[in-house]
Parts: C-alpha cells; structure tokens; sequence
C-alpha cells in the first residue's frame, strides 16, 4: 500500500525550461572564487570533479576546502526565484486532490525550496521537507539520504513513490523498492529502475490512483 510520495524540488515541480539553475550556478561560481579564493580558471574543473567524485560541489568544499556548508547554502540559494518562477494553478489543484502525504525531498537547502514552493503557489501542501542536511550534507544518489528519509517517515520504500528528474537519484529510490517517476519531456533510453515517466509532474494523480487501486 503507497502511504508517500517524495518529490524532488528543481527541474521537477517546475519545468526545467525554467532555468532557475542557471541563477545559483552563477552564485556557486562567484562562492567559489570570491569566497574560497579559487582562481577562475579553476573552477569549472573542480566542480566536474567534485561532482564525479561526492554527487555535489558542496561535498568537494567541503572536503578540500573547509567550507562552512550553512555558509556555502545561504550564499547559493540567494537568488531572485520570483524571476524565473510563478504560481503553478494546475500543480496546485492536483496535489491538493491527492490523498497521500506529499513531502519534498532535494539536495538543495529547505530555504531554496520554500522560496521555490511559494513563487509556485503551493505553500501549505507537503507534509515535510527533506534537504540536503539530512544524511550530513551528503546527496541524493548516494543511499544515505534516502535511507535517512524513511527513516524519520517509519516508512520502507516499498510503500513510497519518488518523483525525480535525475534518473541515477531514481535509480537508489528503487534499490529501497520505491516506485518511481522521471519527470523529463523527451523520451530516454529505457531504464528498469524507472517505472513510468512523465512530461509534467501535473499529470501524476491518475498514475498514482491506478498504483493505489492495483495494491
């Protein structure tokens, strides 16, 4: 039986044509070489290896350069989401009709993401947030998050569905027997740990009424 359904933040319960990424990558950038003392030219190349080697360029500063991760969050996420974002009416009215618990579940930091849910217009709709301080800073692909957040749900994956735009975070969500929705407008190379994808994340409350009603 569902009981949960978690939803990643950027790129998921908005369109990716959104660009809003675009602002904090901007601001991680100018982190790293304003406030970490990075010189520019290095800084493309260490955020591809801090990605290939932790998942985040967080995790790199972290390791390598003693970042204050609080700092580093509050420094990123400081951008004008009502630039990029408005209030989503069909979102809204689908996920107030859904009568599982809808929780948040995100790499980014829980100020991004009630600055991100409000310019949507969905304030007041989820049940919780998870962030990225959940398993320490450590992020979605790795198992530690998502074993973190069914653990303060008292949940087993079996009985959640994850809703991702990133198809290796939804890749883990199944490893713990979750259900699982990529949210991407172009069809992608099959994959077996993804069990429906859809272009919109507005168009999730049949899929998840027929999964309900077949359990």
């Amino acid at each position: 039986m569902l009981k949960a359904v978690l939803f990643d933040l950027d790129n998921t319960l908005y369109p990716a044509e959104r660009d809003l990424f675009s602002l904090i990558d901007v601001r991680i950038n100018r982190y790293m070489e304003e406030i970490v003392a990075i010189a520019p030219e290095e800084v493309d190349g260490l955020r591809r290896r801090y990605w290939q080697d932790y998942g985040t360029t967080l995790q790199g500063l972290i390791r390598h350069h003693t970042v204050d991760p609080e700092d580093y969050l509050d420094y990123v996420h400081a951008v004008d989401v009502g630039s990029r974002l408005s209030h989503d009416p069909e979102l809204k009215q689908v996920l107030e009709q859904l009568t599982l618990p809808c929780y948040v579940f995100t790499n980014g930091s829980r100020c991004h993401v009630d600055r991100v849910v409000s310019a949507l217009g969905l304030d007041g709709l989820f049940s919780g947030v998870f962030d990225i301080r959940i398993a320490g800073y450590q992020p979605k692909p790795h198992p530690g998050p998502y074993r973190e957040v069914l653990k303060a749900l008292n949940l087993s994956g079996e009985t959640c569905v994850m809703v991702e735009d990133q198809h290796q975070n939804l890749e883990t969500a199944k490893q713990f027997g979750m259900k699982t929705v990529l949210v991407a407008l172009e069809a992608e190379v099959a994959h077996p740990y993804i069990d429906v994808r859809l272009g919109r994340v507005a168009e999730i409350e049949p899929l998840l009424n027929s999964w309900r009603n077949a359990s």
